[in-house]
């Protein structure tokens, strides 16, 4: 039996990264290939192929991605890699939902990995990470909201929804620093599997225990992914971290025998089994990625190493269409 690689020929010679004043992120980030850098190939090799995969018009493009990044900066790196088109489907966790309706209609705090939990607890202040969530941005809001939101549609004669309706309807309740907003403007499909898991989730089922002929129908996300995974000529993924929104990415790619295009970001490791640890080149043996597959795994933390990867593919794709 084959065994599959992913490799380059030996005997490459590895380059020194050469920087000067007129150096752009894009020409640092490509003179690091040849590095022989460790990770830093791996960026090199995630922007060619997120690059090519935008630019590919036969593509099925997706990016998945985890709630926590929402909280943070990089939510508006993720609200322009949609405004400006350049994926099909976003798939996600119901946090992303939950802190995009905070965010948009209250705010965050900086905060630090060190705080004392019991104190923010008594100044009613939820710790993520290094970042502050105060109670009143939070559950009350988005109940407040999501209420509201799902009473209109309701009074509109809408009886059942997926989760793609679900985050179309709070795209278009919102504005352009959100990233639902601009998937509603662009009409990019959203779909979060496990939406039960969040505020958002909570609040759906809250209104269908006052409206009982209101139903939220899991499986319509499935026939929109079936619709569009079916005819895709080829396909590919940027993943930012692991979990059900990576997972849900390649469960569904298989059944086009797998990706044509995948770039994931992890900070996960792979000894222990989890999907989240696991290398791209893992799911080749599923056939969940091709064979023949553009594929690399990035060991990095997204918010640090997203806008980079922004950065140097905005600019080679604004160079390919000015050409």
């Amino acid at each position: 039996m084959a065994k599959y690689t992913n490799m380059p020929e030996p005997g490459r010679v590895v380059k020194d990264v050469e920087i000067d004043a007129d150096s752009t992120v894009e020409k640092i980030i490509a003179e690091m290939s040849q590095s022989g850098g460790f990770e830093s190939v791996n960026l090199s090799d995630g922007v060619d192929i997120l690059s090519s995969m935008i630019s590919d018009k036969d593509c099925l493009r997706f990016v998945s991605f985890v709630a926590a990044v929402t909280s943070t900066g990089l939510r508006g790196v993720i609200r322009d890699m949609i405004k400006n088109k350049w994926f099909d489907i976003a798939i996600t966790t119901c946090g992303a939902l939950d802190h995009d309706i905070a965010r948009y209609f209250s705010n965050y705090k900086e905060g630090s990995f060190t705080m004392d939990d019991a104190d923010l607890a008594k100044q009613d202040i939820h710790r993520l990470g290094n970042v502050l969530v105060p109670l009143e941005s939070y559950g009350p809001l988005i109940e407040e909201k999501m209420q509201s939101f799902l009473e209109e549609e309701y009074q509109n004669g809408v009886r059942e929804m997926s989760t793609s309706d679900i985050c179309d309807m709070i795209g278009k309740h919102m504005g352009e620093t959100s990233f639902l907003y601009w998937a509603h403007k662009n009409g990019i499909k959203v779909v979060v599997p496990g939406i039960v898991d969040g505020a958002v989730g909570s609040q759906i089922w809250m209104f269908a225990q006052k409206h009982s002929d209101f139903k939220l129908d899991i499986l319509k996300d499935s026939e929109l992914l079936s619709g569009l995974i079916f005819k895709a000529k080829r396909s590919g993924a940027l993943m930012i971290g692991g979990g059900i929104s990576k997972h849900h990415t390649l469960w569904w790619n298989q059944y086009r025998e797998g990706l044509d295009y995948a770039f994931y970001i992890t900070t996960a490791q792979e000894f222990d089994g989890s999907l989240s640890g696991a290398l791209v080149r893992e799911a080749v043996s599923w056939g969940k990625v091709t064979q023949n597959a553009r594929q690399t795994t990035l060991h990095a933390e997204a918010t640090t190493i997203l806008p980079f990867i922004y950065t140097a593919v905005s600019s080679r794709l604004n160079r390919q269409n000015a050409s």
